[in-house]
């Protein structure tokens, strides 16, 4: 299979990159500096792109069988005027001008795996939520409704089958969350962030490379999916997990004035809550989750 992946150098797509190379298949990368990524990736075929300005290269789509689109600026950093404009123009511009670029193709892949966020379900408390669940009002959920509505551009075609890939918390100690709490766990001053109450959906790296290969390969997958394990956790309950895989108290709590010291109070205050998601619609449609339990995933990670 010849797979085109933008963002193949984040955390994502790197994974990705390494387990479609390991399965033999070929990988084709869109970066705005080509030269720099094949430096830190010289197995793919790297392709200039200039994500907000323009449409791809047809040529760099030449027997591409299928697309995994995850580029975005990412979204945990201080919120401030310019840092938004990046986060919402990367995906709604972006999105656009790749899906408009696959519209242009005589001969187009077969399906596109469109990254998007849990966000979109905003602050939900205890409430379990799945794919059927409307969208919440804060500026992470915004961005995701207009990332998902670029993707949903290509509704009509049936040339191409589009999944959407809502994912939850990635975790991998190489980045994200994890990578962020395991210095001050394996101190021993770890503990629930701003009261422990709110859900994290969570799901194992490996299952997240798992299920946009599922996509990528399986015809009877395709619209909105949750990419999140069956079993969300609270943040406390994630708190403990993570001092029993480090063999660590977690009993340090972090006050909310510290998120909104490190991140701003706006995104602050969209880390005191959360979303307890549910892949109601992966079950249904069959992937079989390798890391479905909390600590099992953690202490494959640690």
């Amino acid at each position: 299979m010849k797979v085109l992946v933008t963002g193949a150098t984040g955390l994502i797509g790197s994974a990705l990159c390494d387990a479609l190379y390991a399965r033999g298949d070929h990988v084709v990368g869109l970066s705005r500096d080509p030269s720099r990524a094949r430096s830190a990736n010289p197995r793919v075929t790297w392709r200039k792109w200039e994500p907000t300005l323009e449409r791809p290269d047809p040529g760099a789509f030449e027997g591409v069988d299928g697309v995994v689109h995850l580029l975005g600026e990412r979204i945990d950093q201080r919120w401030t005027d310019e840092a938004k404009r990046k986060i919402m123009e990367t995906r709604r511009q972006g999105t656009h001008n790749l899906v408009q670029g696959i519209e242009a193709l005589e001969e187009k892949p077969k399906v596109l795996v469109s990254q998007a966020a849990v966000g979109y379900y905003g602050d939900r408390g205890a409430e379990e939520v799945d794919e059927s669940d409307g969208p919440g009002e804060s500026f992470d959920a915004e961005v995701v409704q207009v990332w998902e509505a670029a993707a949903h551009e290509l509704d009509g075609d049936d040339d191409v089958r589009l999944v959407i890939l809502r994912t939850g918390q990635v975790l991998t100690p190489r980045g994200g969350m994890l990578k962020e709490l395991l210095t001050p766990f394996k101190l021993g001053v770890g503990g629930p962030l701003a009261g422990g109450e709110q859900y994290v959906s969570w799901i194992h790296l490996e299952d997240e490379i798992g299920m946009i290969l599922w996509a990528l390969e399986n015809e009877s997958v395709s619209g909105t999916i949750n990419a999140t394990a069956p079993e969300p956790a609270t943040n406390k309950d994630f708190s403990k997990a993570l001092g029993r895989a480090v063999n660590r108290p977690a009993i340090t709590p972090v006050p909310g004035l510290v998120l909104d010291l490190k991140f701003g109070r706006e995104f602050g205050q969209v880390l005191r809550g959360g979303q307890r998601v549910i892949p109601k619609r992966a079950r249904e449609l069959g992937y079989e989750f390798k890391y479905p339990q909390l600590d099992a995933a953690l202490d494959d990670l640690l």
